[in-house]
């Protein structure tokens, strides 16, 4: 059987490099590990981390195509991260200008949780831990 052992990252295709980046530094808190700009693609990456772990590598590419984003479209459902106090989190987001959906109870759990999106529309959830 395959062992897999952890989500090693998370690829994320920004439409403007700069302003994904900003949002998920800024904005979410993640730290620039690394960054590269690779001319034969005209192309940045970024290595984004939380709490010290590599989660997810930012790219740009010229003119990408838009992607079907909403939460119930076929594909990558949405992107969650824990948080300890959903409201405390849409306050902190709301400060910077991040509009996040009414805050939802997980019927399976009874935790709380909701939703907002990046600069590309692509869904985020926070979910009480």
């Amino acid at each position: 059987m395959l062992q897999l052992t952890h989500v090693h990252h998370i690829a994320i295709i920004a439409s403007d490099y700069a302003r994904s980046k900003a949002f998920y530094c800024d904005v979410l808190g993640f730290t620039l590990l690394n960054e590269h700009f690779r001319a034969e693609r005209n192309s940045w990456k970024g290595d984004l981390g939380l709490q010290g772990e590599y989660i997810i590598e930012l790219f740009s590419f010229p003119n990408p195509p838009a992607r079907v984003s909403q939460p119930e479209a076929c594909g990558l459902r949405h992107l969650a991260f824990s948080v300890p106090d959903v409201e405390q989190a849409m306050q902190q987001l709301a400060e910077k200008g991040v509009v996040c959906e009414p805050i939802r109870i997980d019927a399976l759990t009874g935790k709380a949780c909701t939703f907002f999106a990046d600069p590309d529309g692509l869904p985020l959830e926070l979910y009480q831990a």
